[in-house]
């Protein structure tokens, strides 16, 4: 028996999720059912957050701001595409404040790959919401400048974590794809030019040099 002050937060989420898209829900409106699973102690959440209910809308579309220190970015989220128990997700984390004062940790900008991915709420792949959910993918995905999808550890290990593309991504269709930058490549693109702290992945791939600090993350 789950306490009253969870069901509450899950009913709350579940309205916000509601309220956040274009659409309304109704008998005949399209769901799919999510499998949010715990992590196990291992792993705990990094913020008390509860999961979003397993069922998530496929239609429509919902904006989410994340307001940060270089300017605002706003993503739009696409429930018809092929993810959408990770735009659910989102949804559930932002109505949630999981990302308020967060720091994005990781930034490259080499041939292959050029993102800067955030999410984790201490350090790189640590500080998860305390639950993982499978990959949606189609194996057609490709991640050009502007995208906005879920970054994992494996297969199978999404929570939190994401990455936007600054310029392109020549990687395996294997990250689930939530949606796209409308408004804000030029703070994406204020990132890359303060460049990049080296790590031993690279002197393209570690830190940003100067933080990039998520404030808060908002709709619309």
């Amino acid at each position: 028996m789950k306490p009253r002050w969870v069901l509450a937060a899950v009913a709350a989420v579940f309205a916000t999720t509601l309220a956040a898209s274009p659409v309304q829900a109704s008998s005949a409106t399209p769901i799919v059912h999510c499998d949010f699973t715990p992590t196990g102690p291992d792993n705990p959440a990094a913020r008390p957050v509860v999961p979003p209910i397993p069922y998530a809308l496929t239609i429509g579309k919902a904006r989410i701001t994340f307001k940060t220190n270089y300017g605002p970015v706003t993503v739009e989220l696409n429930r018809a595409g092929a993810a959408p128990c990770a735009v659910h997700n989102m949804i559930s984390l932002v109505a949630q404040r999981f990302y308020n004062h967060s720091q994005c940790f990781r930034l490259t900008n080499s041939s292959r790959l050029g993102v800067l991915q955030c999410g984790d709420l201490i350090e790189v792949e640590k500080g998860g919401p305390g639950y993982k959910f499978p990959d949606e993918v189609t194996g057609q995905e490709t991640y050009p400048r502007g995208t906005f999808a879920m970054g994992n550890q494996g297969p199978g290990t999404n929570g939190s974590e994401f990455f936007i593309v600054h310029s392109f991504a020549n990687i395996p269709p294997a990250y689930s794809v939530m949606g796209k930058v409308v408004r804000g490549m030029d703070a994406l693109d204020r990132i890359v030019a303060a460049g990049i702290i080296p790590s031993e992945r690279g002197p393209l791939d570690g830190a940003p040099a100067k933080p990039v600090r998520i404030e808060r993350v908002t709709f619309g």
